[in-house]
């Protein structure tokens, strides 16, 4: 065997070596001939020309996970708030994806932060601290149909982390703060104030029970003095009686108090009790 045939063999081997191609399970592989694209290698065994054609590009075909890294977005009324999501993407088409846009995954990357700062710009916030739900669905509406023409689908978005930042989260402790104060202050002014209402209502029922007793009093008095003037019609010794038994226990009172020295008793107490009624 001459040496070109030894050279022969060995371009052969090399070739054969060269051209055949495993594709593992989970991706394809796209070929170019003569720097043009030829088609896609799906997961198996494949020979190719390794002269006239190369595997350019090698593409996971499985769920691709895309970490969005926190940012600061600013919400309708001038709140600041820390927000992070999450996105599940998977390549349907793999010459869209990897001629349609030059890095698929940045630039997935980038038009889900776009899209979040869009979405949470146009809420409150706490329109945005409460509606993950919401944000995530308008999420993936907004990144979509960009996807499908990468070649794309978003299989799913989840928002990681939605929070005020920590300047936000200081002024938020601060208004509660003032607020529960406010909320004390009202509280103690409205306790003071039902107290100096109880204290009224029940200062005026005593006024009116006593102005009741008072009615009472007077009309057992009118009672027992109309009952005395018709008993002393014609005869007063009972007024001379009943005005000599008070006439004597405020001569004792008068005697017994300490600010009195000397108490002046008439001569005639009869005479006096007498004098008192008009009798003769």
């Amino acid at each position: 065997m001459t040496e070109f045939s030894f050279v022969l063999i060995f371009l052969v081997i090399v070739a054969i070596i060269k051209g055949v191609r495993i594709v593992p399970q989970g991706e394809e592989w796209v070929v170019e001939r003569l720097g043009r694209f030829a088609g896609v290698l799906t997961p198996g065994l494949h020979v190719i020309n390794p002269i006239l054609t190369k595997v350019s590009y090698k593409v996971t075909t499985k769920d691709i996970i895309l970490d969005v890294p926190e940012q600061e977005v600013i919400t309708r009324d001038n709140a600041v708030i820390l927000a992070n999501a999450i996105a599940f993407i998977k390549v349907t088409k793999i010459d869209r994806a990897v001629y349609g846009i030059e890095n698929f995954r940045e630039a997935m990357r980038n038009m889900v932060q776009t899209s979040l700062r869009s979405i949470i710009g146009g809420m409150d916030l706490n329109q945005a601290l409460t509606s993950r739900d919401h944000i995530k669905t308008e999420l993936k509406a907004a990144i979509a149909d960009e996807a499908l023409d990468w070649g794309l689908t978003v299989k799913s978005v989840e928002i990681q982390d939605i929070k005020p930042s920590h300047n936000m989260q200081e002024a938020m402790e601060k208004q509660a703060a003032a607020e529960r104060e406010r909320v004390a202050v009202v509280t103690e002014a409205e306790g003071a104030k039902q107290s100096l209402i109880l204290n009224a209502e029940a200062r005026l029922e005593a006024a009116r029970k006593d102005a009741e007793a008072q009615l009472v009093a007077a009309r057992a008095s009118a009672e027992s003095i109309k009952f005395i003037t018709e008993a002393v019609k014609e005869n007063n010794s009972s007024a001379m009686f009943l005005l000599g038994d008070r006439y004597i226990t405020a001569l004792q009172k008068m005697s017994s108090s300490e600010n009195s020295k000397i108490v002046v008793m008439p001569g005639d107490l009869v005479g006096a009790v007498k004098s008192l009624v008009g009798g003769k």
